[in-house]
């Protein structure tokens, strides 16, 4: 073998540690998963990188402003990410909302308190919309007047126009590039191909070996 090939330094071996807790990790939070392998510099652009994308998507599909004018109604924050399985209102986007982890799991929680006709938390933030007027005032006429004051889906499409679809486009991409992050850190990085030298060395060390 020639010597520039023999010189060639190995491949570096990444220590993976535990792969499916690192996976795990990641899933709760981007980035943590290769904070714990030691891959620092992946975790801190993971986390910067698929993070900004989330908040980004959360932050357009926010607002203050009031619902028909209505002090007590408002459209409320982080509107894009909400759970319903609701008949009129099956929230599909969450499923890949949900690949960020801890960031999307306040929905589950306030969906649960909805369904229950507890209060919602947090001005609303990440609450299921109601599904129509009708459905508002249906509620309040049975007694489930708890959460009276959330605006409908109407509502957000209305006041938020494109920022609502955007949002949701943001935090999926967000979620769904999560995932990926989560394969690298349970895989490991992809080794990458044998150069073409070494290849030809190969061939030519094959052909040598084969003359009489």
């Amino acid at each position: 073998m020639p010597e520039a090939a023999a010189e060639q330094p190995a491949p570096e071996v990444v220590d993976l540690k535990e792969p499916a807790l690192a996976a795990l990790l990641g899933w709760l939070i981007p980035g943590l998963g290769h904070w714990y392998q030691g891959r620092r510099a992946k975790a801190v652009l993971f986390f910067v990188c698929i993070m900004g994308t989330f908040a980004y998507g959360v932050c357009l599909s926010s607002s203050n402003a009031p619902v028909d004018n209505k002090k007590d109604t408002t459209i409320g924050w982080g509107r894009t990410v909400y759970f319903s399985w609701r008949e009129n209102d099956r929230r599909l986007p969450y499923l890949c909302q949900i690949g960020i982890g801890l960031p999307a799991l306040p929905a589950l929680i306030q969906a649960n308190r909805m369904a229950n006709n507890q209060k919602v938390w947090w001005h609303g933030f990440m609450a299921p919309p109601w599904p129509s007027k009708e459905a508002r005032e249906a509620a309040r006429s049975a007694g489930h007047d708890q959460n009276y004051s959330q605006p409908t889906l109407h509502d957000l499409h209305r006041q938020l126009h494109r920022y609502f679809e955007l949002g949701t486009v943001f935090t999926m991409v967000g979620g769904l590039l999560n995932v990926l992050a989560m394969y690298d850190a349970w895989g490991g990085p992809v080794a990458p191909p044998p150069k073409k030298e070494d290849e030809d060395d190969s061939d030519d060390e094959t052909k040598d070996e084969a003359q009489p």
